[in-house]
């Protein structure tokens, strides 16, 4: 499982002209679920994306993670993060696991990220979103479990 994340000041989901998902400060975080994914990959993922130390302590180093400063979490879907680019001018999709198993961890990595944290906010799998940030930094890193 892959997450790209990005801190930011905002950041919202947009699906057919509505807003489906927005956070003030926080982490986007657009998410990849590979073939063979499942439960173990989503928890791992997830205590990795709370944990993680991207936030500045008040020495300006990256020292608070997403718990420490009670900031927001806006998990977008993005099938498009597991592809294979290693060669040619056209990505393969092929390491992407296949739709209804990517929205079935997907959900799941929602539903144990809201137990976890508040606040929590989703795009939706499979739609197409418009995603509006204003990147902190910027800042942004690849996180991806196995």
């Amino acid at each position: 499982m892959i997450a790209l994340l990005q801190r930011v000041c905002q950041a919202s989901v947009e699906v057919e002209g509505r807003c489906i998902g927005e956070i003030a400060g926080g982490l986007l975080v657009l998410v990849g679920v590979e073939r063979g994914d499942g439960a173990a990959q989503a928890e791992r993922l997830l205590e990795r994306v709370l944990g993680y130390r991207v936030f500045e302590d008040d020495q300006g180093r990256m020292n608070r993670s997403l718990i420490d400063v009670r900031g927001g979490m806006l998990l977008v879907p993005q099938f498009t993060l597991a592809a294979d680019t290693r060669k040619g001018t056209r990505p393969s999709f092929t390491p992407a696991a296949e739709p209804a198993e990517g929205k079935r961890w997907f959900d799941y990595l929602i539903g144990v990220a809201r137990e976890a944290h508040a606040p929590v906010a989703s795009g939706v799998f499979g739609a197409h979103m418009k995603v509006a940030l204003v990147n902190d930094g910027p800042v942004t890193f690849w996180l991806q479990v196995t």
